[in-house]
């Protein structure tokens, strides 16, 4: 089955075919650092990192961008405040962003390229609108001149004349028109500036993608991607200047993400419901806030609250829970039978209901729920008395490869026991055979007290950590 993919440009699914065969390039906009991330940013960076790990299950290379704005105004503003230099700030939040995305399963781009970096193609590539008499210099500052572009307002679905309605010039801005967006903006005093045929400045915001996803991929890309609240004024004057540029398609597929709210209301910093990454992957195991963040399609909004995170959580604990348990009978030579092609069947069908959920737009909530079913039949394959190898190995397979589609991982609690909790484990199992319940129970409290809880399954004595 071929992949679908909801296309904003179209408004519909469409089946995915990239432009060069087996391979794809993908555009996802990356974060402003100059805070953490919060859990609204930390939505599109799994969700996107889940399409891309899909995308190379299926077999296609992908080659993945994902920037970094690393000067802007509220860079500056962060910047200003604390007494530092917008270089050691955007350094310092670039580190921690890797560390909170990464704590959450989410494998680092091919590239991250900057902002900072690329100043020269972004002048060369503002003098190429300006040439083609796309772009005009005011006061210091460079406009896009919005109702040249024929196609402007395709990927909102708004005409030119509807969004005038509203629209104004802000006060000492000289622009041609309301709808006119900046490309280049004089340096305020005291700013951060770099040089160019219009004075001392830096970029707008939105030509930064427009040239890095050029310069890294390419005219064409087939995947861009974001969170819903970039698809206009930011992905719509992506398209305009980068089309107006190269006369070609900019992007041939584009995704983006709905709204999280927090407690059924809007998350920001006013309500006071604002979640950063960095607190919350402090509070609860981040693979539980992945889990719970692929619960629901990424195109629908998503409402964060503490119960339907304890639904997550538990839900991960029973996927873990099955795996462990596969893994612990296959390391048990005993009662292993032949293999029963029946169950192998069994398996087959649930992968490819997987696939056909993931084909479906990537609907990660139904691969969830093709997941639970995989450990609802491996817990079931678990009480026969008799187990084989060959079905054994073919679930953990099988686990393993649906669960990395997903980012969610079984390394917790891999870590070898130091020398007194492998000990104290030993000699507790020497008690309960030598039925000194007492001391049995005197050293599963003990190791409580270390954070150890023991648990007697069919498969033997367990452990984790409380």
């Amino acid at each position: 089955m071929t992949i679908q993919i909801f296309n904003t440009l179209k408004r519909e699914k469409e089946p995915f075919i990239p432009l060069e065969e087996g391979k794809v390039k993908m555009y996802v906009c990356g974060p402003t650092v100059y805070n953490y991330i919060h859990i609204g940013n930390a939505r599109p960076v799994i969700v996107y990192d889940t399409v891309r790990k899909y995308l190379q299950y299926r077999g296609y290379e992908v080659t993945y961008v994902s920037n970094f704005t690393d000067v802007d105004d509220k860079i500056i503003k962060a910047a200003n405040e604390l007494g530092e230099e917008v270089s050691e700030l955007t350094e310092r939040f670039i580190d921690a962003y890797f560390a909170d995305v990464e704590a959450l399963g989410c494998n680092r781009a091919d590239s991250h390229p900057r902002v900072t970096d690329h100043m020269d193609q972004i002048i060369e590539f503002i003098k190429v609108l300006e040439e083609k008499d796309y772009a005009y210099e005011s006061h210091g500052d460079v406009y896009y001149r919005t109702r040249k572009f024929v196609g402007y307002g395709k990927l909102s679905h708004q005409s030119v004349d509807d969004l005038k309605v509203g629209a104004r010039i802000e006060t000492g801005v000289k622009k041609e028109d309301a709808l006119d967006f900046a490309l280049w903006k004089a340096a305020k005093p005291g700013e951060i500036y770099w040089e160019s045929p219009w004075g001392k400045g830096r970029p707008g915001w939105h030509i930064e993608c427009s040239v890095m996803a050029r310069e890294i991929l390419g005219d064409t890309i087939d995947i861009h991607a974001g969170g819903q609240d970039l698809t206009f004024p930011h992905h719509e004057n992506e398209i305009a200047q980068s089309e107006a540029r190269t006369g070609k398609t900019f992007a041939r597929y584009w995704m983006h993400n709905g709204y999280i709210n927090i407690d059924n209301e809007k998350m920001s910093k006013s309500l006071g419901n604002f979640v950063l990454v960095n607190d919350i992957r402090q509070q609860i195991d981040p693979q539980v806030l992945r889990l719970f963040m692929l619960s629901v399609h990424y195109r629908n909004p998503i409402n964060y609250s503490k119960e339907l995170v304890e639904q997550a959580e538990a839900g991960l604990d029973r996927i873990r829970t099955a795996y462990d348990n596969l893994v612990h009978r296959l390391s048990t030579t005993a009662n292993l039978g032949d293999h029963d092609d029946i169950w192998l069947q069994k398996i087959a069908d649930v992968k490819v209901q997987f696939e056909t959920a993931m084909d479906d737009d990537f609907n990660t909530a139904n691969g969830i729920a093709a997941i639970f079913e995989l450990s609802k039949l491996a817990n079931t394959y678990l009480l026969e008395k008799q187990t084989s190898e060959i079905v054994l190995k073919q679930f953990i397979l099988v686990m393993d490869d649906l669960n990395a589609v997903l980012g969610l991982t079984f390394a917790k609690e891999k870590e070898v026991l130091d020398e007194e909790i492998d000990a104290l484990i030993e000699e507790r199992n020497q008690a309960r055979k030598d039925r000194n319940f007492a001391r049995a129970d005197e050293i599963r409290d003990q190791l409580k007290e270390l954070n150890i809880i023991l648990e007697d399954t069919a498969q033997g004595i367990r452990w984790k950590r409380g």
